[in-house]
């Protein structure tokens, strides 16, 4: 595609992300009584967008995947993951200095390590676009292997940026389980301030709420969690990508429309990302793909072994009974209920520091695996199965995209079965 004609495209879609960025908080009394508490935090999707423009029109003038073969491409990007790790490493070192209560002069002691930490970042910043153009290349090709383009080019076409996320603030009535509100508040917010701005949310409006991380966001160009894990940042990325694709789509433009239709576009993205991701790794990086998982051998424990701990059944169980106490109007025996099983999950090795009715609204909508935090939420099932029945990934988005309610998937899936 021509330069000129890739900087449009990329300009136009980019203002089309800012003008959702502030459609994201549809007015209401209750909203509003919410960012009371959050408005200070508040991510700056503007600036942030406008920052990322600039980032993706230097990668288009750098056209690195023209210029290097396909063995420099691999090298280059797995420098730049090393890097990553490094500066992970060194921030962890900088964070044990800081916290040691024997350290008696920390800004001392983290000299080096902030000068180390300094030169690191500054690499990263240098060899950021090129890592990300030849990421973005290699999934557009692979998206363009899989049949979903127009004209020959990812509609849109793959653009993603890494950069520390933005926390979201999640809120759910007391009542059922609900994401009633979805509000993006600055990355990297201390435990005390997302506690803080919790508990006064909650006791204002008598509401579930709950600071969550997350690892990409759907906006043009997608906004990607910083990893030095290939595998991982793939399939995000692509998940990503299929929000974007989605969202040209009607789908996409009702994700917001209703509890069943954010379920349906997330767990088609996780799909669609896990699928494209596997793909693009296959195709370049083989050798670096995780071994298959190893088959499941059962037997039969001994007298005095516990069987090993499910994660994902333990949380479906615990789903399941809080829908059931609060479907039956005990809201304040669910929420002890739901505070005993965080402690039985701490005990367990899995330390969630709350464990609520927004926890659930957020974790249930990604249900691309059964069980977890969805529960027996018939949703995603059915997203699944249209997913097995469909011929390719390129006929099951291309079906779900036009999808505009839970009754259509579910006429879809049953006359694929009949």
């Amino acid at each position: 595609m021509p330069i000129k004609r890739w900087f449009k495209i990329v300009l136009v879609l980019a203002a089309g992300s800012i003008l959702l960025a502030f459609s994201n908080y549809p007015p209401g009394d209750e909203l509003e009584r919410i960012r009371a508490y959050s408005r200070s935090l508040e991510f700056d999707y503007v600036g942030w967008t406008l920052n990322a423009i600039g980032t993706k029109l230097t990668q288009a003038a750098l056209e690195a995947t023209e210029t290097l073969t396909p063995e420099e491409q691999r090298q280059i990007l797995l420098g730049y993951l090393d890097l990553v790790r490094r500066i992970d490493e060194a921030e962890a070192h900088l964070n044990d200095i800081y916290a040691n209560p024997e350290v008696k002069n920390p800004d001392i002691a983290s000299k080096l390590v902030r000068s180390q930490l300094g030169e690191l970042e500054a690499r990263r910043e240098q060899m950021g676009p090129i890592a990300e153009s030849i990421i973005q290349a290699q999934i557009s090709q692979v998206v363009a292997d899989l049949g979903l383009t127009y004209g020959g080019q990812p509609l849109p076409p793959v653009l993603y940026h890494g950069t520390p996320l933005p926390t979201a603030l999640i809120v759910s009535p007391r009542e059922e389980i609900k994401q009633e509100h979805n509000i993006s508040l600055e990355p990297n917010l201390s435990v005390d301030e997302r506690d803080r701005i919790e508990n006064q949310v909650d006791q204002a409006l008598d509401v579930s709420s709950l600071i969550v991380d997350v690892g990409g966001i759907g906006v043009y160009p997608t906004m990607v969690i910083e990893t030095s894990d290939l595998n991982y940042l793939m399939e995000v990325v692509a998940h990503e990508w299929v929000h974007n694709f989605l969202s040209l789509r009607p789908l996409g433009v009702k994700y917001y429309a209703s509890p069943e239709l954010r379920t349906m576009n997330e767990t088609a993205a996780s799909l669609a990302g896990l699928e494209i991701g596997r793909a693009v790794m296959e195709r370049f990086y083989p050798d670096l793909l995780p071994p298959p998982p190893p088959a499941e051998v059962t037997e039969p424990s001994g007298p005095d072994e516990p069987p090993a701990f499910d994660f994902r059944d333990e949380m479906r169980q615990t789903r399941v009974r809080v829908d059931q106490l609060l479907a039956a109007g005990k809201v304040d025996q669910a929420e002890d209920y739901m505070e005993e099983r965080r402690r039985f999950f701490w005990d367990n090795g899995y330390h969630l520091r709350k464990l609520n009715q927004a926890y659930f609204a957020f974790h249930g909508a990604y249900a691309d695996e059964p069980g977890g935090a969805a529960g027996e939420d018939p949703i995603g099932e059915a997203v699944r199965n249209l997913f097995k029945q469909s011929l390719s990934l390129e006929s099951f988005l291309k079906r779900i995209a036009w999808m505009t309610s839970y009754e259509e998937l579910l006429e879809s899936t049953n006359s694929s079965l009949n």
